[in-house]
Formats: structure tokens, C-alpha cells, sequence
């Protein structure tokens, strides 16, 4: 089998939580060496996220998969961290602007040590600017991008989501951010400062919003399940108790879909000629749409609407998500063993198959420290030295 895509390539986490972590857990899923670096005597608070069996965390089981971990206090342990970044290709962080720099292990020094790292700064609200101090969290970001303001029902308060998504995204953008800036360290050789506020990768998401604003003034409202830009688009409720969604995104779509559930005279209408008059009407659409569904029980909305070749999708809970042939034939959903939990632990799969170099479960997140002596002893740090660290603290 060819070598996985990112093989040789070394990374260093010095993150929590999630955004960072969950960065390095993309790039070690195809194939980067990653070595996570926890405090000795407060480990990740990932780790206690979460569902929880027999006091294991669960979530980090995905969080921490792929990764070597070890322990080091960096704010006393300073040259252990130098060694290790002069021996990696990318560092992952998350600290607080400035508090890298308190330590002495500012970008400064650390391309200094190595003018080749590549380092991947991951904050709240970016390296600069007058939040750039504030504690924060991706709740915060959901909130300050807009999300929050458009997402819930009409009447109802702005609405957060119940998972981080904007931790999500950025971890995304991150992981994107580093093979940019590995590719031009390809061509220059000299390592760089990626500066990633968890602010703005999901602000990205949301569309046009920005310049619809600018150019109309128009400020998206709260709609509920439903779209200012198409209609049909909601969740609707069958026969049998469960749900499914909808979306018209294409004209062919939408009229596939009013033709189904006996409406063909609405595709006449002038409004219905694009997405947005349709969402004008959508309180007409929904209910043509709404009451055929409500007669149906799920397995025959679903076999109309894939006979109609008409967009629709089941509103799963995680059990629906376990057992959909789909996410079955993908192999979306692995097994992979582990020793603490005593047995096979299932987890999301890779994100996506590459043909020539696919990416790899290689074992869960590991217990806290499980690999501190061997990660140290690879830069050279003896036994007396090792017994001599974790007797301070330091390890």
C-alpha cells in the first residue's frame, strides 16, 4: 500500500478543547505524525465532555484518535518544548494571545528554533483587535457571526446549536490553513504564522450575507426550518410519527416535488418561476406539501419521492444515523479497539476517500500521558532526566 498522503509529515498540538485538537485530529487521519501535548496535572477538559463510561471520556475517543500523547508543562519545561518544535513541521495552539509569549515561546523564538514550523495559532477572536485578550468559545462565535440571529423559529430567541459547530468549522479551515501553508513551504522553505479566529471560518459559511447588507440593507431574519431563498424547504411530519426534510434548491426540484404531492397547477404560477417568490409563498407551499406527507408513513414518502426523483431525506436521530444503509455503504461509521474501554468503540470514519491515499483509524484517544516516554526519549531526553522532570511536575 502507497505511503498515506500526509506521511512524514510531524505535528505538535499544544491545544484544548476543541477547534485545535480537533484540527490535528484531520491531518493525523491521514497519515501526520501527531503528538498531543497535555499539562501534566490538567488534562484536556475534552476529556471530561460529554457521555462518559466507567469515568472514560467518550468524545475524546474521537478527539484524541491517531495521536501520540504526552505531558509537559510548557510554562516550566520550556527547553523539552524547544526540542520537540525544532522536530516537527507544524504546531498546533490555542493558548490565549500572549501567553506563549509570557514563556518565552513567542513565534519569534520558536521559528527561530525552527525556521521551517509552520504555526497554527487558534484563538477565540484572532491575534489582534480588542477582544483579542477575551476568553472565548465557540458559542460565542455562533453568536457573533450571525448564526444565532437567523437560526429558530420567527417568534422565538435567537438559537444556538446544541454540538460546536463553529469549533467544527474552524478545525476545518485549520487544517486547511496548514497544508496551505506547508505547500509554500515547499517552495520558499521558511515556515510561517497562520492566525485563526474561530470567529470567522463560520462567518464564511453564512453566505452572502455581508453583501446583501451592503448593496440592500436587507438583515436575514429568523425563519425557522424554512429558506429565504427557496421554498418548499422545511420538515415535515408523516404519517407514522417521523420526519423528513425537503429542499427545492433547483426549479426542477421544486416542481418535481409540487407535481408529486398532486399540486402541478402551481408550477403555472408566475411566482413560482424562481426561489425566492417561492419563499414568498411558502405558508401555500408548506401546506401542499405538509398534508400529502402527513398521509404517508415514512417508507412511502421515501419511495415517491426517490420515484419523482424529487430531494428528500430522513430527520435522524443517532440511532436512524447508526442504521442508515447510506452512511452503511460508505463505511461512514467504523469500529476501532480500544484497550481502556475494553473492547471496539465506534466513531465516525475519515472524512472523505481518497483513491490512492486513504486516510486511516489507527487506534482511539489514548489515556493522558500514555506515550510521554517515548515522545521524550525521541529528542533525546534520558531516563535520569525523564525521573528527574516527572518528579518536579514538569512531565
Amino acid at each position: 500500500m502507497r505511503p498515506a498522503a500526509l506521511d512524514g509529515v510531524k505535528v505538535l498540538e499544544a491545544a484544548t478543547l476543541f477547534a485545535g485538537p480537533l484540527a490535528a485530529t484531520f491531518l493525523g487521519d491521514f497519515g501526520a505524525d501527531v503528538t498531543k501535548i497535555e499539562h501534566p496535572s490538567r488534562p484536556d477538559a475534552a476529556r471530561t465532555h460529554g457521555a462518559s463510561k466507567d469515568g472514560v471520556g467518550l468524545w475524546f475517543k474521537t478527539l484524541g484518535r491517531n495521536k501520540r500523547l504526552a505531558t509537559l508543562d510548557l510554562s516550566r519545561g520550556r527547553d523539552v518544548f524547544l526540542e520537540l518544535v525544532r522536530q516537527n513541521d507544524v504546531l498546533v495552539e490555542n493558548f490565549r494571545p500572549g501567553t506563549l509569549e509570557r514563556w518565552g515561546l513567542g513565534p519569534d523564538v520558536l521559528l527561530e528554533a525552527n525556521p521551517r514550523l509552520v504555526i497554527a495559532r487558534v484563538t477565540a477572536f484572532g491575534q489582534v483587535g480588542p477582544w483579542s485578550r477575551r476568553p472565548g468559545f465557540g458559542s460565542l462565535a455562533e453568536a457573533m457571526s450571525g448564526f444565532a440571529a437567523v437560526t429558530g423559529e420567527p417568534d422565538g430567541p435567537p438559537t444556538l446549536p446544541p454540538f460546536g459547530l463553529a469549533d467544527g468549522i474552524t478545525a476545518l479551515a485549520t487544517a486547511y490553513a496548514v497544508l496551505v501553508a506547508l505547500r509554500e513551504r515547499d517552495r520558499s522553505g521558511a515556515g510561517q504564522v497562520i492566525d485563526m479566529a474561530i470567529i470567522e471560518p463560520i462567518l464564511m459559511m453564512l453566505g452572502g450575507g455581508i453583501t446583501a447588507y451592503q448593496q440592500t440593507g436587507y438583515v436575514q431574519p429568523r425563519l425557522g426550518n424554512r429558506s429565504s431563498n427557496n421554498a418548499p424547504r422545511n420538515v415535515y411530519r408523516t404519517a407514522d410519527g417521523r420526519w423528513v426534510a425537503v429542499s427545492t434548491s433547483s426549479q426542477s426540484i421544486a416542481e418535481r416535488v409540487v407535481t408529486l404531492v398532486g399540486r402541478a397547477d402551481l408550477v403555472a404560477q408566475p411566482w413560482f418561476a424562481t426561489g425566492r417568490e417561492r419563499a414568498q409563498h411558502a405558508d401555500e407551499l408548506d401546506e401542499a406539501v405538509g398534508s400529502w406527507i402527513a398521509q404517508r408513513p415514512l417508507d412511502e414518502v421515501m419511495a415517491e419521492f426517490e420515484k419523482a426523483e424529487a430531494a428528500v431525506g430522513p430527520v435522524h436521530d443517532i440511532r436512524g444515523i447508526m442504521s442508515d444503509p447510506q452512511y452503511g455503504a460508505l463505511g461512514t461509521i467504523v469500529s476501532v479497539d480500544d484497550d481502556e474501554l475494553g473492547g471496539p468503540v465506534q466513531m465516525q470514519n475519515v472524512l472523505f476517500r481518497l483513491s490512492e491515499s486513504p486516510g486511516e483509524i489507527k487506534w482511539a484517544g489514548r489515556q493522558h500521558g500514555a506515550d510521554t516516554d517515548e515522545v521524550l526519549a525521541e529528542i533525546g531526553v534520558t531516563p535520569d532526566q525523564l525521573a528527574a522532570l516527572r518528579a518536579a511536575g514538569v512531565v
